[in-house]
């Protein structure tokens, strides 16, 4: 790449000090984005599609090391390499969060029950399990509920709407049964309007 580089009038030192160490940053960028994605579609049983993300992170995390060895003398490979591991990983977790991939199991603990917040539930067809239970000051009513992590942030908003001191927390599911929740709606979700975001 060098040489066809010097072709085209780009000398030695801007090849070394801007473009080798702006390739090796985009490389690791990239390699750290598919790791995180990888990552997330492991842990929702996605055995399909993990492994060939598997595949490329390990081809470009050999390309951008393969530059680093060759690089060896530069410190600005080295710097490189870190920026592009920082900002990998947060490109990740973005487009991670915009695929808004699997399902969640939400428990709301509340010390009075909340019939609007299982009427909404009820329209949007949430499937939940609502039970008393004893807490340190007294009786609680204790909700599950399995969702979609996109309706997730829709969910919080009422429940904090409803009850904005409500205690609830949040967990990753792996799997559903397919016997209750069709598990193939878990797909990800690169629609249109997912990439008409991503140009904005």
């Amino acid at each position: 790449m060098q040489e066809f580089l010097n072709t085209l009038g780009v000398s030695d030192q801007l090849f070394n000090y801007l473009i080798m160490p702006l390739l090796i940053f985009c490389a690791r960028v990239g390699d750290v984005s598919i790791n995180t994605l990888r990552i997330m579609f492991m842990m929702n049983g996605k055995k399909n599609i993990a492994p060939v993300l598997g595949f490329f992170e390990a081809l470009i995390w050999l390309l951008a090391i393969g530059q680093i060895f060759q690089n060896i003398d530069n410190p600005l490979s080295y710097l490189a390499y870190a920026a592009g591991f920082g900002t990998g990983t947060y490109v990740g977790m973005y487009f991670e969060e915009k695929l808004a991939l699997g399902r969640v199991l939400v428990r709301v603990i509340s010390p009075k029950p909340h019939p609007e917040l299982l009427e909404y539930m009820k329209e949007r067809d949430f499937r939940f399990t609502s039970v008393g239970a004893e807490g340190r000051y007294g009786k609680v009513i204790l909700l599950f509920t399995v969702m979609k992590r996109e309706n997730l942030k829709e969910f919080v908003d009422k429940l904090k709407s409803v009850d904005e001191k409500a205690f609830y927390t949040i967990e990753s599911v792996k799997r559903v049964s397919e016997d209750d929740l069709n598990v193939m709606d878990d797909k990800p979700r690169f629609n249109m309007s997912f990439f008409s975001k991503a140009r904005t």
